[in-house]
């Protein structure tokens, strides 16, 4: 048995992408372990003299899509009465014993895939700031965000999945550092590989940042990391963004790689992709 809680503040305004995000971002703990997603109890705070309950309603109607989409229930939940509007879920999943996928076991010589661009934390802040389009972020960001990572864990546990972990508020290089240390292996990654959102980079560019990156900038500076190509200050920046639901990042055997990258694009996950390898060494980042 798996059970995972997790909730955020919104990333968006709209209550009801703001309730499909939340919820497959707390499903995807499970996922991430190897595990079905079972039950689901909502967790909400909620300023609720302060905002219309029809937006508490398209919240709560926006998780209960994603945790029926996952094959799970909606068994109840609990509400606080709250300044700042939160929610997330409380999941429950199963997995067998001597089938868990953690974040522990890369090996030298296997390749890393990501299943979604990165970025988003930027663009959040810069559309509630007015830098970046509220159309282009419905358009291009929030449905991949708000798409499962069922369907790439599914592909995945079809070959010898070594590791795994979802890349979320740490950035990139925080959940890198992670796998490493687990491990006692050291990731190489292609910067050029890297997906990023549109706009993500000339967010950063133009001076617009998040609440994370310097926490996350301070978490990676504990350990080794080595950037062996010239990025400018908003490329940098990109490896630190926090990500919100973001992709799987898979670790598994060279010679497999190739065949699981064509699985996930005919899945119809075309953004997924390699971004690097595992060799031995200190814990640590290596950026090519």
């Amino acid at each position: 048995m798996i059970n995972t809680v997790d909730f955020i503040t919104p990333p968006v305004d709209d209550p009801y992408w703001f309730g499909q995000i939340s919820a497959a971002n707390s499903i995807s703990d499970v996922y991430s372990m190897g595990g079905k997603p079972l039950t689901a109890l909502n967790v909400v705070m909620f300023p609720a003299k302060h905002l219309d309950m029809g937006i508490l309603r398209d919240i709560l109607r926006g998780g209960n899509d994603k945790v029926v989409e996952a094959g799970a229930c909606l068994v109840g939940g609990h509400s606080v009465d709250d300044n700042e509007p939160k929610y997330g879920l409380c999941v429950n999943g199963v997995v067998h014993p001597d089938r868990i996928i953690t974040n522990a076991g890369a090996r030298p010589g296997d390749t890393l895939i990501l299943t979604k661009p990165l970025g988003s934390g930027v663009l959040f802040n810069a559309t509630r700031a007015g830098k970046f389009s509220l159309k282009e972020l419905e358009k291009s960001v929030l449905p991949v965000l708000a798409a499962l990572n069922g369907l790439a864990m599914e592909k995945a546990l079809a070959y010898d999945l070594h590791a795994c972990t979802d890349v979320t508020g740490f950035g990139l290089l925080g959940h890198l550092v992670e796998m490493a240390v687990g491990a006692g292996v050291h990731p190489v990654i292609e910067f050029a590989a890297l997906s990023f959102y549109d706009g993500a980079e000339s967010m950063y560019d133009k001076g617009q940042t998040t609440g994370s990156n310097k926490a996350n900038r301070a978490l990676v500076a504990r350990f080794p990391l080595a950037i062996q190509r010239t990025l400018s200050r908003a490329q940098e920046e990109l490896l630190y963004d926090p990500q919100t639901s973001g992709g799987l990042m898979l670790a598994l055997p060279k010679e497999q790689a190739s065949l699981l990258l064509a699985d996930l694009h005919t899945a119809g996950i075309r953004v997924a992709m390699k971004i690097g390898e595992i060799v031995a060494g200190a814990p640590g980042v290596t950026v090519r």
